[in-house]
This record gives structure tokens, sequence and C-alpha cells, in this order.
């Protein structure tokens, strides 16, 4: 594994994934950072404000690189409003049940993604990720200038080759398998049904493709497959599912339980919940709603929002987005610290065994 500046950012070549919607909070960010990985705050839907101060607390629980992370601007027209309008009629019985009212759909569609640049660039912080797309050249100068290093997440060596050309200073290689919304530059519904490609399968095509650093990402939960990923090419490791179930995870306690709960069997791409492609277990919900769900991101997000929180509420994980990856029935409820020391220990034992493996055709 070659020495890079992406590998100089921690101990340990493990990243915790910034997970929006409230479980990448500082607590756990803080205590990834003080065992040796690099954690990641989740920019997407808060406030600028909220945001600043949530990089405030961080910075008052350790003070070891941690990275924070944008979602980028939807670009193009609003999504049909018809098709909108369709799927929240068919909501209208969820909105009943949980006696709330559907959300506005004519929310900002760019998650005031300025005003938070504007703030990591007067305050900077040692990483900055970016999903959804690829910022323009003068964003990464600018990042630049002020020392901070850049990570834009991809899902095909193509939007990989994009961003190395914009000037990005690593990318994450997303597979199909992680959990969450996909991170892919052009949400486009003629790609609907595509298999999607496979992490190790993805990180080769990247690693031959470009010359940046990569973190490998997708249903990594083990040590073992982190040594995966790096024979394979890739120079860190990033995992969410994995963090889900840490006490210090800001995920609603039902989601953590999920993870491992024999109810939940398997996971599934859908739009049921926000528009666009995300990976989640699969539930009541997500059965009934994603065959309809149009390709409108974030207006879907937006329309749901309220549901997903009177499920919360109401402790019903099946009208819950329980978001996770492929690994999920391998999750481990340590502490966020914890875990980290055990996935360091078992990629060590993972390494060594590789090093000391003779092949048969050599024996």
């Amino acid at each position: 594994m070659s020495t890079t500046a992406l590998n100089d950012l921690s101990r340990f070549p493990i990243v915790q994934a910034p997970m929006a919607g409230g479980a990448s909070c500082p607590e756990l960010v803080g205590a990834v950072c003080e065992a040796g990985a690099l954690g990641f705050l989740a920019a997407g839907y808060k406030t600028a404000g909220g945001l600043y101060q949530e990089i405030k607390r961080v910075r008052g629980l350790t003070a070891r690189p941690f990275g924070v992370n944008l979602f980028m601007p939807q670009d193009g027209r609003p999504a049909d409003p018809a098709a909108v309008e369709v799927y929240r009629h068919q909501l209208a019985g969820e909105a009943t049940w949980y006696d709330t009212p559907l959300g506005e759909t004519d929310d900002s569609r760019d998650d005031a993604y300025d005003a938070k640049l504007a703030i990591l660039l007067e305050d900077p912080v040692p990483v900055v990720s970016f999903t959804f797309g690829c910022p323009a050249r003068e964003t990464f100068h600018a990042f630049d200038r002020v020392g901070t290093y850049t990570i834009v997440t991809v899902t095909s060596a193509d939007e990989a080759l994009a961003a190395q050309r914009a000037g990005a200073d690593a990318v994450c290689v997303q597979g199909v398998e992680a959990g969450g919304h996909q991170g892919t530059h052009r949400d486009d519904p003629a790609d609907e049904g595509a298999p999607g490609t496979g992490l190790l399968t993805l990180v080769t095509q990247v690693r031959e493709t470009v010359a940046l650093p990569i973190v490998a990402a997708g249903g990594i939960m083990r040590g073992a497959q982190i040594a995966a990923v790096l024979a394979a090419g890739a120079d860190a490791a990033q995992l969410g599912t994995a963090f889900l179930g840490c006490p210090e995870s800001g995920a609603h306690p039902l989601h953590k339980q999920a993870l491992t709960d024999p109810l939940f069997t398997r996971t599934a791409l859908t739009r049921a919940f926000s528009g666009r492609p995300a990976r989640g277990l699969v539930n009541r919900f997500m059965r009934e709603h994603g065959p309809y769900a149009p390709a409108a991101y974030p207006e879907v997000h937006h329309l749901t929002a309220p549901l997903r929180k009177a499920a919360a509420a109401a402790g019903d994980a099946q009208g819950m987005a329980l978001w996770a990856g492929q690994g999920h029935r391998l999750a481990r409820e340590l502490p966020a610290g914890q875990l980290v020391e055990v996935l360091a220990a078992e990629l060590d034992t993972a390494l060594s065994d590789l090093s000391g493996f003779t092949p048969r055709s050599a024996s």
C-alpha cells in the first residue's frame, strides 16, 4: 500500500462513512478519530448554521483530522410535477395512518450548498468530500489554497476520470453493495434495473483508469474485507453500516436493532423514500411504494420526511428509511473506538495471513 496524503490523515486505512440523517453525529466522528480512523460528518439535510455547530462540537472532541461530506446541488430541471403529484396521492393512506401531513416538495434543491461551501472555505476542515456529482475545478483550487484534502464519490471509472480531471485529490469508489444513496453523478431513470457494479470489480476498473488514491466503499464489515480492497488497489476502506449500531451513532434505536433483526432478511435499492436510488432494508413501505416512486430527488425526500419522522415516533420500523448495506447482518454492537480497534486487528491478521500464503503451484 502506497503512502499518500490520504493515508497520512489517520493511523489506520479506515474511514467512517458520512451518513446523512443524523447517524454521523459529532460523538461518533470524535470517537472514530480518537481511535485512529478518519471520521466524517454528513452535511446533507442540515442547515449551514447546523453544520457549523457540529464542526465546533467535533473539534471539542478530537484534535485529529476529520472530514465533512457535501451533497452537490441537483442540476437540471425539477422533476415532473405530475409524477410527484401522482406519488403524493399514492402516499395519502400513509399520511392518514400516521396522522401527519405530507411534506412540501418546493423546498430547496441545492441543500444550501453555497453557504456550506463558504463555511468550509472560511474555517477549513482537514477533508471535504462530495456526493451526487463533481465540483468545478475552481472549487478544488479554492480548497487546495486553504489546505483541505478533497474526495469525490464515484460509481464508475468515467466518473473517477472526471473527478481527476477536475482536480480532486482522491475518489471514494462506491460499489453497488453500499447502503444509503448511490452517489451517481447523473440519476438517469433509463439506467433503472441495471445490476450495478460490485466493489472489487469497480475498484480494479478505477485503479486502471486514474492515478488518484482510492477509498473503497460498499458492504465492508470486517477487517479481512478491508484487506481485500487494499489488495485490489484501494488506499483505504470506508464503512457506514458497520458504524450504525455503535452507541455513539445518532441512528434511531429501531434502525440499529433492524440491522440484525431476523425480520429484515435483505436489502434493495429503492426510490420510495427520496426519489433517488438508495439501498435499505426491505420493509413494508419499500415494498408497497417502491414500484411507484418517481425519479424525483429531492422532491420525494421532502414529501416523505414527515411520514418517516412519524413512523419513528410511533416505533414503526416498517415505515422508516432503514438505510443499510448488503453486509448489515454482520453488524456488531461495539463502541466506535473499540470497533476501529477490532477492525484494525482483523486487518493485521488478514494481511499477515496473505503475506504467509504460498500458492499451491509453488509448493
